[in-house]
């Protein structure tokens, strides 16, 4: 077994190999007493018919871990929950672009929680995990990289900080990078500025240079990097390419300029189809061929178009935001729902409210918890003009999670809006950056339902194209520039600043000063979007929907909380019963009472504040004769409790026996005129009597 390690943020952290997983590479990270293993393995063929390349990552984590047993029937783990989906997204998609192009064996990458301290997260343990296995492997593999977590620790930034470190933190951010250039930055934040942003990741950069310089002493201790498989990568035939270009390029050129994605692919296809037919006998059997030759071509033109000309193929100039339209109140029957569209992307988003049993029960290795705001985003096959399945992918959860992180610290705090929050957002139609349309259109439903939101909150999608020499930056990217560009830079937040982030590269690395001039752009084209969103619904609306319950919720004493249930729940079951309302008890005495209408919920509070009031001195009570002694009667004033109404304040004259003026179950209305220390209570009748009378 080969170790190395060193102190980081006040822990150990060590790189260990040679022990465990020894029939594939295998790297165990550590740092306190949390442990991941992670392992690289690849077929040895790679086949160069394949489509794409068959990268495959896995992080799942073991219950055994934290010392738990898992829940359900069958008492074992089963498919991976959406945290362990979203770890696996962050260790992908920074290994992604180092794979050389060409290599196209089916290749695996696993990373397993193997102990975890409650203390330290495994998430980015796995990234830097990943690139140690992969250079330690003959799997070819082009650099070395790192993983970090950087967090604001009362004003400070630290890398890797503790779990509850984070929480408390106004920004968490995740960088994965080289030791020249960033690959992944995944994060959200409390408003941050562009500046900040900057300095936090030249931060993790600076402790990723530590970890890349930890994997190379590992390296060198195994013996060096070793010898990578070969693997061919197929040729064109020659003088494709250049047949391709000359009889079909201005075509190509023509069809690509020709606006509207519709319109635009439709040109391509019939250009692309003339050239399928008349050079079928020149090559035959090649069709694949010439299908690469003709995207190849169609890249080239869209890149050098923008490079060369500052021209988009939708006839945008590079910083301009594509036109926007919103309807709010588009769906009568919900809560609140808000169709956003910008350019050919649409988001109709729905927001539902709940009760506290709508909650999520989360059940991970950092323990059991409730989670009250949601945000599921869905991407059918119509979206796009395709038949397709409808299944929650990595690819949904993981745009849905970036738009939640965007929203979720503008959100009210519990106390003072008692909701449950379900955000929905259905694609509807999709030509690029409908993540960030569910931000938009997420933060616009949430007020168009009466959620006081904070601000709104608008998202903006970034992109680059590049030849290495010349950067140019693009705004709001459409689905062709992602797809044939170099960068999907991802920001959202309010006019205040940042509040979720997220960045992918296909070239190897980012340099800083792109950097800071995408997020300059990104910035001017968030302010345009919040002006027409504040213009086209200026705040929160003051009232939540007649169709959403309405919530009320108030404080009670812990003791009286059995008054409310009652014996085997028969209190509060009444009181739903002939109320309609819905109620919930907290261990803390926090009621919360949900009626779909004021009257329901106005008589369900009226009953609880009955049977958990106290009695006042001087307060006027309608009583109950429980039982009768020679010196008075005692009257039930409140649910379970009594007072001493005594015979000489019965009336003004002078009574000889209770019993000539009440008998057990009489009522009477009566004034509490003292309450002792000992919580004794003093009634009098004659004081409401004239003395006439």
């Amino acid at each position: 077994m080969q170790k190395v390690s060193l102190e980081l943020s006040g822990h150990e952290y060590a790189l260990e190999t040679g022990l465990v997983a020894k029939q594939a590479s295998s790297v165990i990270v550590r740092c306190g007493e949390t442990v991941v293993l992670v392992t690289a393995v690849a077929s040895k063929n790679s086949d160069p018919d394949k489509p794409f390349f068959p990268l495959f990552v896995e992080y799942r984590e073991k219950k055994y871990a934290a010392g738990m047993i898992p829940g359900g029937y069958f008492k074992r783990e089963a498919r991976p929950s959406e945290k362990e989906v979203l770890n696996c997204r962050l260790v992908d998609r920074p290994i992604r672009p180092l794979f050389p192009e060409g290599y196209m064996a089916e290749t695996q990458v696993v990373a397993t929680v193997l102990s975890f301290d409650q203390e330290n997260d495994a998430d980015v343990l796995a990234i830097t995990g990943a690139s140690a296995a992969l250079n330690l492997s003959d799997i070819p593999f082009n650099d070395v990289l790192a993983g970090v977590r950087v967090c604001r620790v009362d004003g400070t930034l630290k890398v890797n900080p503790t779990i509850e470190e984070a929480l408390d933190s106004d920004l968490n951010l995740i960088v994965a990078g080289t030791e020249t250039a960033t690959l992944m930055i995944e994060g959200d934040a409390g408003e941050l500025s562009e500046d900040e942003m900057i300095e936090a990741i030249q931060f993790a950069h600076e402790n990723i240079r530590q970890l890349i310089t930890l994997q190379k002493e590992l390296i060198e201790k195994c013996g060096g990097t070793p010898t990578k498989r070969e693997f061919i990568v197929p040729e064109m035939p020659e003088g494709m390419l250049e047949r391709v270009q000359a009889d079909y390029g201005q075509a190509i050129n023509e069809a690509g300029r020709v606006l509207g994605k519709g319109e635009r692919q439709s040109a391509l296809d019939d250009v692309r189809q003339r050239m399928l037919t008349e050079l079928a006998e020149v090559y035959e059997d090649q069709e694949k061929w010439l299908k690469t030759a003709f995207g190849k071509i169609e890249k080239e033109l869209m890149r050098k178009m923008i490079l060369e000309e500052s021209i988009r193929s939708d006839g945008r100039s590079l910083d301009q935001v594509r036109a926007i339209s919103i309807e709010n109140s588009f769906l009568p029957r919900t809560h609140g729902s808000t169709l956003f569209t910008r350019g050919e992307t649409q988001a109709l988003v729905a927001v539902t409210l709940g009760t506290s049993r709508d909650e999520q029960r989360i059940d991970n290795l950092e323990g059991e918890y409730f989670k009250r705001f949601m945000l599921h985003y869905n991407f059918p096959g119509f979206s796009v003009g395709e038949v397709g399945r409808f299944f929650t992918g990595r690819r949904e959860i993981g745009h849905g999670n970036l738009a939640e992180r965007s929203l979720h610290g503008l959100l009210p705090e519990e106390d003072s809006f008692p909701y449950t929050l379900r955000v929905v957002s259905d694609i509807m139609e999709s030509n690029g950056s409908s993540s960030m349309a569910t931000v938009c259109g997420g933060s616009l439903a949430l007020m168009d339902a009466g959620v006081p939101i904070k601000s709104h909150v608008a998202g903006v999608a970034m992109g680059l194209i590049t030849d290495g020499e010349r950067f140019r930056i693009l705004t709001d990217i459409q689905g062709l520039e992602d797809h044939l560009g170099d960068m999907d830079f991802k920001v959202a937040g309010t006019r205040k600043g940042i509040t979720a982030f997220q960045l992918d590269t296909k070239i190897e690395g980012l340099p800083e000063q792109v950097m800071r001039d995408a997020l300059a752009q990104a910035r001017d084209a968030r302010m345009h979007i919040l002006g027409l969103m504040e213009e086209a619904l200026p705040a929160a609306r003051t009232n939540v929907s007649k169709y959403a319950p309405k919530i009320t919720s108030i404080k009670i004493p812990v003791a009286k909380i059995r008054d409310i249930i009652g014996k085997g729940g028969v209190t509060i079951r009444k009181i739903q019963e002939e109320t309609g309302a819905t109620i919930e008890v907290e261990d803390d005495g926090t009621v919360k009472i949900a009626a779909v209408n004021g009257e329901s919920g106005d008589a369900a509070i009226e009953w609880i504040s009955y049977l958990t009031a106290e009695p006042e001195i001087d307060k006027i009570y309608d009583g109950k004769v429980k039982t009768i002694t020679k010196f008075g009667a005692f009257v039930e004033i409140l649910p379970g409790q009594d007072g001493l109404l005594h015979i000489s304040e019965i009336d003004h004259k002078r009574i000889d026996r209770v019993e000539d003026v009440f008998q057990v179950g009489d009522a009477v209305q009566v004034k509490v005129v003292d309450i002792d220390n000992q919580g004794k209570i003093r009634l009098s009748r004659k004081v409401l009597l004239e003395q006439g009378e």
